[in-house]
This record gives structure tokens, sequence and C-alpha cells, in this order.
């Protein structure tokens, strides 16, 4: 059977980039065949594989002629030095496949290379495959990121090779002896191995045949929608005999045969859609962890590899978009990489490299504070207006395991009312109902929020993503707009131009939803047009996966909370120092360097503790240096300024046996009650079993708690440590195992509403959770945590699969459980998982995972937790008060001559629901004239937002009894106060 077929195709004319579009006369012969679909599919498979057929098929013609370099030599450094130390160093010869290392050691190789003179006209590459990743050096500047990892393994050195160009060649290698994803032994999330080797295993030139790879896009888009569409779907099978007919067309060896084989493609791929098809909005994108299996150090040339392969496809795309977040990760490529940083302003400015997320690191949405959070959108949304003009519209926090309901109130007072994530698709027992939705925060704040249908945000560009972006929409019907974000993650590496072609070829295919390169801004812009059928998901966004990572790495947990209530106070401090004395200078540079380490520390995979020991490391020593910078900022403050009146309406009889409390009797004039439940011990240490299913520091799977048990040796029996009067505390040690103990004092203070537990563990388990039980005389459905600025209420009871999937919860400084008019309060100093099932309350103290950190929670912890019955409401009986009182301690700050020394009070606050969050001075000062207010002098107050950007709409007049200011339900409310 013969077939006539014309085609019209251009062919591009020797080196002058001219073509001349012609008509093609194909007489093809047809041997009638069984079109059998598994058949046909295989042999289009085995015509690009990498690794059946390579010596006849298209594959093996991606690359021509080869030529070795002329040099390679290399220097091995311990340390992550600069291009212009590295350079001076003493270079020798180096053979691939030679091994360098160790792990977190970095090895430079200088290359001096020559172009053959007979490659004219032809695409030229350098050829890099080895461990590790490598960033090119040219001209005392970085030009490329390579890993193969990332799929990035030559170097451009040409595009076509002209007489006029340089054909001798130096460059430098940076190569990093870790991978992509750290250095794991024996599985990714493995402690990684110190003594690992690494070689590189190819080194050469080449000649890059961008016709091959054209060809083999356009097959292995159609094979895969081939696969994707299935057996059912008429389009399925045209992309079948499309890519079949190619493969008929196309001889390998013969590069003239290729304009035919192509045309049948582009006339497949060019078959449009109906106008109802939804719309991908695609973006590059690069998702890169600031600190995870790699210290925080090499995070920064994670960046500078990852972005500057990002302005080499820009430069390449012009049609490219790239979105980019945590202004940390910007703000170290200003310092190390200059000239980079320019690149990047420069494309910024032209709308391809989009600046996301607002926040100075992606940190994690559960466990800092309020004014953390709000400190991370202030550091975030400053830099980025400052170095890129603008400020965020969209908060981007696609890897965080769970989201505060506090946190759409804080985008909306950050200029944010837009955000994107994608983590609860990761939820093991609930399937999230929405991708695009309206999100309500705990104060009725509201924020479009998107996750991407496709469940990731390091896509590749293939068929399958934009196939379960459509099949995973669960808003079909109400959004027609979703997000593809390209490119690889985690540890860096970015798109590639293999995934642009991929998308270019599908904007507008029959069988597929329609394509188009975009930004932030324009997704959420089309789905604000037409949002009003989209659903409304009230509070938190709770991720039922990775609950251990409320209380992994406990000395991390302590040192945030340390430094949170550090920096509060000596802002307080600071503030009402300078207004007592106008030539005490406030510290605000050394104020925003502390700040700003403790959020780098609040990202989202060291807050939790789901990072290697060098990280550990690395958060304690800033953690540290907070300390140490408390100390030397308080010398500067001259007078005592904080003091505390405490009083309380209850007293207390605790009756102790053993180590564990049988009785708490709470006495007051109008009632008296035991608050442990009868015939079961207050205070029960308890052990469970800790092994998870992969995610070793992250998860705690529900199953553990069916392995409890109770600690009950006594190393050291009950003693009394102080005998009463003002103070009555008794001691005792518990033994855990053979390797770990418990000592512990119980005190009672004399008007103070609660028991207090400082408690020491000496703790060296493997894959075990220490928890400590409250069993208590209250029944309710629900009870209270603290959260952010706030607190929210989960079940006790384990009803449906939502419930139970709250086994293991999270909370910041209390937790309470109330029944009309009698409540238990659970307090902590340190503290971040709970767990209330019925009436027994639950603190979260110890795990020992092994994975990534095979050392994590070893050692000595020292912590303090209370429990606090009372009448009335948590809040009638001032719980969150309390609270504060715990985690903030009494600070004297030493008087110095001439200081004042009269009592004074800066500020009251007349409604008990009403907390003083937050004293500090703001970065600029506005000018407005004086109206004094004793004990201060001030200017007529102005509301303002959390970017201390005055809002004219929210006046705070002065009347004689104070500042009259409006709250509702959950509101924060800043005031702009001027000191005269």
């Amino acid at each position: 059977m013969y077939q006539l077929q014309i085609i019209t195709c251009t062919i591009y004319i020797g080196t002058s980039g001219f073509g001349r579009t012609i008509k093609i006369l194909l007489v093809m012969y047809h041997q009638p065949v069984l079109k059998n679909r598994r058949t046909l599919l295989e042999r289009a498979e085995k015509f690009i594989s990498e690794i059946y057929f390579t010596d006849c098929n298209l594959r093996g013609r991606l690359y021509g002629d080869a030529c070795p370099l002329e040099s390679i030599s290399s220097s091995l450094s311990r340390q992550r030095i600069p291009f212009l130390e590295a350079v001076k160093q003493n270079f020798e010869p180096y053979q691939v496949g030679d091994t360098f290392g160790p792990t977190w050691w970095t090895c430079w190789f200088k290359v001096s290379l020559r172009i053959p003179d007979s490659w004219r006209g032809k695409q030229v590459h350098l050829s890099w495959e080895s461990d590790g990743e490598a960033m090119v050096w040219r001209d005392e500047q970085p030009v490329q990121g390579l890993t193969k990892e990332g799929e990035k393994t030559s170097y451009i050195l040409t595009e076509c090779l002209k007489d006029d160009e340089p054909h001798s060649i130096s460059l430098y290698v940076e190569l990093a002896c870790n991978s992509l994803f750290g250095a794991g032994q024996g599985s990714m999330i493995a402690a990684p191995d110190p003594d690992r080797k690494y070689s590189v295993q190819k080194a050469e030139l080449v000649v890059f045949k961008s016709d091959v790879r054209e060809l083999l896009t356009d097959l292995e888009m159609l094979v895969d929608m081939v696969k994707l569409l299935g057996e059912g779907e008429q389009r399925g099978y045209q992309a079948l005999f499309t890519a079949n007919e190619m493969v008929n067309l196309c001889e390998p060896t013969n590069p003239s045969s290729f304009p035919a084989a192509r045309s049948l493609a582009q006339k497949f791929f060019s078959q449009r859609n109906g106008e109802s098809q939804h719309t991908v909005h695609a973006m590059g994108h690069c998702h890169i962890d600031s600190a995870w299996l790699w210290p925080y150090e090499e995070t920064i040339r994670k960046c500078a590899r990852s972005w500057v392969t990002v302005i080499r496809l820009m430069e390449k795309n012009p049609h490219m978009v790239f979105t980019c977040s945590q202004a940390q990760q910007f703000d170290w490529v200003k310092s190390w990489y200059p000239g980079l940083f320019t690149q990047i302003q420069h494309f910024v400015k032209k709308g391809q490299f989009i600046p996301v997320g607002g926040t100075w690191v992606e940190m994690d949405g559960n466990l800092p504070s309020g004014e953390s959070m709000v400190r991370q959108f202030l550091e975030g949304q400053r830099f980025f207006k400052k170095e890129f003009g603008n400020y965020c519209k969209e908060f981007w926090l696609p890897d965080t395991f769970g989201y505060s309901a506090q946190l759409p109130q804080l985008m909306q007072g950050s200029g944010i009312t837009r955000f994107l994530t994608q983590k609860l698709s990761w939820n093991l027992v609930n399937t999230f109902p929405h991708n695009t939705f309206f999100w309500e925060g705990l104060d009725g704040s509201q924020v479009l929020t998107h996750f991407p249908p496709g469940n990731s945000y390091e896509m590749k560009g293939k068929v399958e993503d934009l196939v379960n972006t459509v099949k995973n929409n669960k808003d079909k019907g109400r959004a027609n707009h979703s997000a593809a974000l390209f490119g690889f993650g985690d540890g860096g590496g970015g798109p590639t131009q293999l995934m642009l072609d991929r998308l270019d070829r599908v904007q507008d295919t029959d069988g597929l939803p329609r394509v188009q390169m975009s930004s932030p801004d324009r997704l959420f812009s089309e789905l604000e047009a037409d949002s009003s059928l989209l659903c409304t998901w009230t509070g938190e966004l709770f991720l039922e996966l990775h609950n251990g990572t409320y209380t992994t790495q406990a000395q991390i947990k302590l040192g945030n909370r340390r430094c949170e209530t550090l920096l509060h106070d000596v802002e307080v401090a600071s503030s009402l120092a300078l207004c007592l004395n106008k030539t005490f200078q406030y510290p605000s540079e050394p104020l925003q360097v502390l700040w700003r380490q403790l959020l780098l520390n609040q990202f989202h995979d060291v807050i939790p503790g789901t990072c290697i020991e060098m990280v550990v490391e690395d958060a304690m020593r800033y953690y540290q240096g907070i300390y140490q910078h408390y100390d030397i900022i308080r010398v500067y403050i001259s007078t005592t300024i904080l003091s505390r009146y405490i009083s309380a309406l209850l007293y207390y009889q605790g009756i102790y046996q053993h180590y564990y409390i049988i009785r708490v009797y709470i006495s007051t004039t109008i009632l008296s009650r035991e608050a442990i439940s009868h015939g079961c011990s207050g205070n029960q240490f308890v052990l469970f079993d800790d092994v998870p299913l992969y995610w070793d520091a992250w998860d705690v799977m529900d199953y553990h708690l069916q392995t409890r048990k109770p600690v009950v040796e006594v190393v050291s029996p009950v003693q009394i440590a102080s005998p009463g009067g003002l103070r009555g505390s008794v001691t005792f040690t518990l033994r855990i195992s053979d390797k770990s103990t418990i000592t512990q004092e119980i005190i009672l203070d004399a008007m103070c509403p609660y028991v207090k537990f400082n408690t020491q563990v000496e703790w060296f388990e493997s894959h075990k959770f220490l928890k400590v039980e409250f069993p208590v005389r209250v029944r309710s459905p629900n009870a209270t945590y603290e959260i952010q600025f706030g607190h929210l209420q989960r079940p006790t009871h384990r009803n449906t699969s939502w419930d139970w999937a709250r086994f293991e919860v999270w909370g910041h400084k209390w937790a309470d459980l109330s029944e009309h008019g009698f409540g238990v309060s659970l307090l902590n100093d340190s503290k971040y998982g709970y767990s209330v099932h019925q009436n027994t309350m639950t603190l979260s103290l110890l795990r020992a995972p092994k994975s990534p950190d095979a050392n994590a929670d070893m050692g000595s912890h020292q912590f303090t937790y209370a429990v606090m019955p009372h009448t009335g409401t948590f809040q009638e009986a001032s719980v969150i008060q309390w609270a504060y009182n715990l985690n903030n301690p009494l600070r004297l700050i030493d008087n110095a001559p001439g200081s004042h020394t009269v009592a004074w009070s800066a500020f009251s606050v007349s409604a008990a629901a009403v907390i003083l969050e937050t004293v500090k001075q703001v970065v600029s000062t506005p000018c407005c004239c004086f109206q004094p207010l004793n004990p201060l002098l001030i200017r007529p107050l102005l509301s303002c937002d959390l970017l201390e950007r005055v809002d004219p709409s929210r006046p705070a007049p002065i009347t004689a009894s104070g500042i009259s200011i409006s709250f509702s339900p959950f509101q924060i409310v800043s005031l702009l106060l001027y000191l005269k």
C-alpha cells in the first residue's frame, strides 16, 4: 500500500540562520500491519531509550564528536572558600576517575580546553558528569550549576561555533562533596556518611545535536500522552499512531529525515482545545531548604548554583518565568555573589525572576510565636521592597508541616491576600477537600488560597504533571485555573531547558489542559475574577503527618522559646530606657541581626528538628550568640524597669505518693474540688515505642499509643527539698531504662496558682517517646490550645477520622480542659506537643529518632511544666497571663549611678482579655505634633499594619483615661506611639 503525503516544513540552510519553507513530497510504503497498542508503544519507547538499542536508536545520536580536555588539575579544600582565594591554591594534575573527599569538603578543578576548528557551526558543550554538586566559573564569575541528580551535566560553551569566538578557554569548576540531598548513608534521610569519596566520571568536549534533542522531546511527549490518556481515549491512539509514523520516517543516522518527522509532531501538537479547557499556569521554581540534609553554608552555594542556571535559561528563553522565595537566601547571594545578585535584580525588573513569599525564610507554620511570625513578614517584606522595589503579594509556603489558624490575619496585616502551598496533599488519613478556596483565620480574616492540584512543587513539565493537575483538581466547576511549579527542588537545581521545551510543545493541545508560562499574580488574578463559587475553610490547616516535629530536637525548641523571650524583654527594656533617658542608644542594628538569626532557625526543617546534626550545631550556636548578646545589650540599660505584682486567688494542698501526684485539691471561697481523677495518678511519666513508617524525625504514628509503658522504677525516693513557708518542694529520681533517668523537683509556691515541675532528664534512648500524663476530673468534648496570638479548640474524642488524625497536636505555652465552672491547664516553658484524649491531658517531652541525626536529643535536658486547676473559665483564671509569667521570668537589670529609682508603670491595660505583647522601636518614625500622656510624652497615636505602615482608617484617640481601642475577637492591633 502506497500513501502520498505533502508535508510543509522549514529547512535552515548553512549557518546564516535564514530558513526557506518548502513542500516535501513523501511517498511512503505502508505494509498493512495490525496496529497493536503495546508493540507500537514499546517500539516508540525503545527508539528514544537511554538504555536499549542506543547503538541504532535516536537517543544514541544526541551527541556527536567528542574531544578530550587539554588539561585538568584539582585542589582540595576543607573549607568553603571564595573564588579569588581558591584560584591561589596549589593545583595538581587530576585524572578522571580519581577519588577525592571526604563529605562536606570542596574540590576545585582548573580546566583548560580547546575547541577543534573543525567544529565550526556546531553547538559545543563541556560534558561534566561527577558526584556532588558543581559550579562552573568563567572570567571570575559563576556561570552554570552542574549536577547529575538535577539533569544538568553539560555547560554550553557556544551555541554555534564561529571563527571569531575564542577556541581556547580556561574554566574553574567548584565541586561540593555532597549531593543535592546531602550524603545520607544508605538512604536519603539517614545520617550523613562522613567518609564518602567522590569522583569525576566524565570531563570532555562534545558536539550537541539540538535537532536530535527536539525530536526526542516530541516523541517523549507523544509516548507519555499514549500512556497517560489510556486505551479508552481516542486522542491517546492518535498520539500513538503519530509517534509510530515518526519512527517510520526518522532515520537516526540521517538528519535530513528529521524535519518530516518533526512536522508530524507539530501537526499533532497544534490541534487545539475547546474554549472551556482548564488552564495550567506554569512557573519555574526551585525550592531550596535553607538547611536540611546539609548545613546553612552549603545552602548559600545551592542558591548560587541554582539561580545562575536560571539566569542562563532566561537569557535563552525570554518568556520564562521563575518564582523564588526566602529573603534570607537572597541576602546570602547578595553578600557572597554580588554579580549574580545584580543579574537577578535585572530579571526581576523584566518580570521574569519573581520574588514571592514575603517572609525571611519559609518558616514552620506551627511552632514560631506570634511575634516571630510578624517578624518573618516584617523582615522579609522590608528586604523585598528595598532590593526589588515591591512587596510580595503572595505568601509562599509549599513545604511546611501545618498552618496556624492565625496566619490569614498575619498575611493580611503584612499586605498579602493570597496563599500558595501543597503540603496538605501529604495527609495520611483524610483527603483535604479543596485546591482553590478562601481560608478564614481565627479572627475572620480571609485569604485566597491555592494548592496546586499536581500535588508537587517540583514538577518536570511532563504530560503526567498536566494530566494530574486536571484530574486531581477538587474544585472542578469552581476554579478553571491551576499552578504547575516545575524544577528540581528541596536541594536546589531548578528548571531545565528540557522542561521548558516540553511545556512549549503543549501550550494548546487537544487532550491536555492549556499551558501558559505565567506568574503568581496572573494566576491569582484569574482566580479572583471568577471566585463567586469558591468554598471557605475556617480554622487551622492541620497536616495529618509529621506530628513528631512538635517534639523532636528538644534543645532547638527550648532555644527558640528562650530566645523569643529574651528578644522580647530586650526590646521592652530598651524602649522604656529610651523613654527615661534620651541619650540611650536603642540597639536597632544588633537586634535586627539577632532577630534574623532566630528567624533563620525557624526554617521548616530546623525548628521542627528534621535536620542533620551539623544543622543542630549551627542552630545552637545561633541561640548561644543571642544569649551572649542579650547580656551585652543589658549592660546599656541603666535602670530596673521590669517589675511584676503577682497575686492569686487560689490555695493548694498537694499530696505526694512516691513521685506522682494522687491529689491536687483546689480550695476557694466558692469551690472546693479535686483535680486528679479518682484512682489515677497525675504527673505519670509514660514511655512509648516510636518507630514510624519512614520519616523518622518527622513522624509519630497512631499505633505508638498501643505500646504505653508507665515509668515506675524509683532510683531516689521522694525527699523534701523545701519544707514550706513561701515555697514547698520535693525531689525524686526515676529510672526510664538502664541508660536514662528523670530527676524532678515538684514545687508549690505561696500565692502561685499552679504546681510547677522542674525536670531534668538524662536521655539515651532509641526510638522511644517520653510523655507525662495528667488524668483530670473534667469532662469536655473539646480542649483548648494556645496558638500565635490566640487559642483554638480541638476534640477530645475520636468520633471521625478527622478527630482520630489529631491524636498528637501542637500548641504553645498552655493547653486547657474545662467544663462549666472548673478546669485544668497544663503550662510549659519549651514544649509544643500535646494530646488530650477524653479526660487525660498529656504533654510530649522527648523523642529519640535516629535519622537524619543519629544523635537527636541524646544527652541532658532541663525543662519546666506546670499544672493549674482553676475555677471558672481559663480566661477568668488568667491562665494566659500565668503562662506568660512561667515563660517570662522576672529579670532584674542592675541600677547604674544616676538612674531612676522611683517605681513607675509605663503601660496598663483595662481589659484582662487584651495582652500587651510587644513594645519595640519602629524602623522609621514619621513626624507629628506632641500631646502629653504621663508618664510618657507622646504624639497622637496612629494605627499601623504589621509592616509598620500607617493605617488612617483605624484611629486610636487619646482620652483622659488613656488610649481608646476597640477589639474584635483574636484581633491583632499595632499602634505607633511617638515619643518626645
